[in-house]
């Protein structure tokens, strides 16, 4: 279904019981609600919640945000943020409209990579809203934490081909690289999900504003002192994305937070991570 929050309209899937605990997943950079695997989402209802995953504005089937210069790509290898349509605020804004909207005051906010960027800022801005909080593979946008590595970074800069089966193939390429190395790697369903997210949606400006507005968080360092909500930080050791110095950051940052660091894990969540991440959002809902 949709639902209309902050003045836009986002997609939403949801799953469980509507008078459970409400569970709110929040995708990383581009991607869909896709992203967040069904059956994860099932195991989770198996605890006794309520689970929404969604798609961010510009992504998958929620609302287009038209604005930003032209060309995009280029306005931010110049490093000229300043006339983008939104930021990682705005995005969090979005978040706690649909809490709202899913006729909610909170809920238990689960964000992985960008997505646990906008959780950190819904937290910040919107603490109301925020029951608790787990933030998977992400950082606090302080620079010299949660850095990638360079040979990452080049695959992830790589342009998206507009030709379907190209546009599998890079899918694939990126998920190899991101991939957690301690844990089983399964290419076709990499291979299967990228097919159908291409069909789905394929909407590349959409992805280059959320990139811009990735690129232009603010460092939350301070502002995560003042987050009360009872949160769960998970990082893989491996994450040559984010590298796990920004989980850690994370934790430090948020008083009382707790550090789960996952020995193999990378900048993915392969089902053997599920049950810490079940376990995390299950234990901290019971605080």
């Amino acid at each position: 279904m949709r639902a209309r929050a902050n003045g836009i309209e986002l997609e939403t899937e949801s799953f469980g019981a509507a008078g459970a605990p409400l569970v709110l997943l929040i995708s990383g950079f581009s991607q869909q609600l896709t992203s967040w695997d069904a059956r994860l989402c099932e195991a989770i209802v198996g605890r006794g919640f309520r689970v929404v995953r969604f798609d961010n504005r510009d992504v998958g089937l929620s609302s287009k945000i038209e604005g930003g210069p032209r060309p995009l790509l280029r306005a931010i290898a110049g490093g000229d943020l300043s006339t983008m349509p939104y930021a990682l605020a705005d995005m969090a804004g979005d978040v706690a409209g649909l809490v709202e909207a899913l006729g909610e005051s909170s809920a238990h906010i689960v964000g992985v990579s960008m997505g646990g960027m906008i959780a950190q800022t819904l937290a910040i801005h919107h603490p109301e809203r925020v029951k608790t909080l787990v933030s998977i593979m992400s950082t606090t946008g302080n620079r010299s934490v949660g850095y990638g590595a360079p040979e990452t970074l080049e695959v992830m800069a790589q342009r998206s081909p507009v030709e379907r089966e190209a546009n599998i193939e890079q899918a694939v390429r990126v998920w190899t690289k991101l991939r957690s190395p301690g844990f089983p790697h399964d290419e076709a369903r990499i291979r299967e999900r990228a097919a159908r997210n291409f069909d789905r949606s394929f909407y590349p400006e959409g992805v280059v504003r959320q990139l811009a507005a990735m690129l232009g968080q603010p460092d939350r360092t301070s502002a995560l002192g003042q987050v009360r909500a009872p949160t769960t930080v998970i990082h893989g050791a491996e994450d040559s994305l984010i590298h796990v110095s920004g989980g850690q950051a994370t934790a430090r940052a948020i008083s009382g937070a707790k550090l789960i660091v996952i020995p193999g894990m990378g900048h993915d969540l392969p089902e053997g991570v599920w049950p810490t991440v079940i376990d995390a959002i299950a234990t901290q809902a019971r605080t």
